[in-house]
């Protein structure tokens, strides 16, 4: 199905759904701009067993968890944003997506607030007796961290691709090869966190780095073809919204009792 093409000289018509795609692409790529920046903020606390005893750049990595909790709160914003238009299309998958977005800003503030412990325990300062207890303990809050990494950027993210993928290709909102491109990734990210929780693979071994590279091309391109292009306009959601627009229903709550048709 296209949509007629307006005649020479004549404005196209008013897309309803074009600052919805807007918005949430802005914030798709908000947490590229956010979580990406935050792995080397956070890198000194993260690979240094050490650091609660040591000088530490307490700064720099409270710099990196603000960033972590930003990308958490985008998380959320671009399931709510596109809501109104993914119920559209699939009400359950729309839904769905709001729910796996939740959980995963979620399990991302619980790895934030760990860091942000570690750094309390540093800060407060330990005494030369304790530090050996302090390094575990530090070590233990790290590797709270590292676990919600997996459960949520990664983890949320396939299950993400599943639901908010399948909206983008069934209601062809998008060109196909974008959303195919996370719905074929989540297996296998998903087999990727299987294999980690058992033992069988480990963050950063060549089956994250594949596993991964799915999720940042089709988020990457999802985020940049809603913010610069919109939603196809030939998509039936989309059409239907630029008819309603265009012959919006008249409610005969605004007609003069003396107008208005009999009960």
């Amino acid at each position: 199905m296209h949509t007629a093409q307006p005649a020479a000289g004549q404005p196209a018509p008013f897309d309803p759904t074009r600052r919805t795609a807007l918005v949430t692409g802005l914030l798709y790529l908000v947490t590229f701009l956010a979580s990406i920046p935050a792995v080397f903020l956070l890198a000194p606390l993260l690979n240094d067993p050490r650091y609660v005893v040591g000088a530490g750049v307490d700064t720099q990595v409270g710099v990196g968890a603000v960033l972590d909790m930003v990308n958490a709160f985008a998380c959320i914003g671009t399931a709510v944003a596109v809501f109104s238009v993914g119920r559209r299309v699939h009400e359950g998958f729309a839904l769905g997506f709001v729910t796996t977005r939740l959980i995963e800003a979620a399990i991302i503030s619980i790895g934030v607030i760990s860091l942000l412990a570690a750094l309390t325990l540093r800060s407060e300062g330990v005494a030369a007796s304790d530090a050996g207890a302090a390094v575990l303990v530090g070590r233990g809050l790290v590797a709270v961290r590292d676990w919600t990494f997996l459960l949520g950027p990664s983890l949320m993210s396939a299950l993400n691709a599943l639901m908010f993928g399948t909206v983008l290709y069934r209601g062809r909102l998008l060109p196909r090869a974008i959303p195919a491109i996370g719905i074929i990734g989540a297996p296998v990210m998903i087999a990727f966190v299987i294999a980690t929780m058992l033992g069988l693979s480990e963050q950063g071994s060549a089956f994250n780095g594949i596993a991964g590279v799915f999720f940042f091309v089709w988020e990457l391109l999802a985020g940049l073809w809603m913010t610069f292009r919109g939603f196809n306009r030939d998509a039936p959601v989309v059409i239907a919204a630029m008819a309603e627009a265009a012959h919006p229903p008249i409610s005969t709550a605004a007609i003069p009792p003396s107008i208005a048709p009999a009960s």
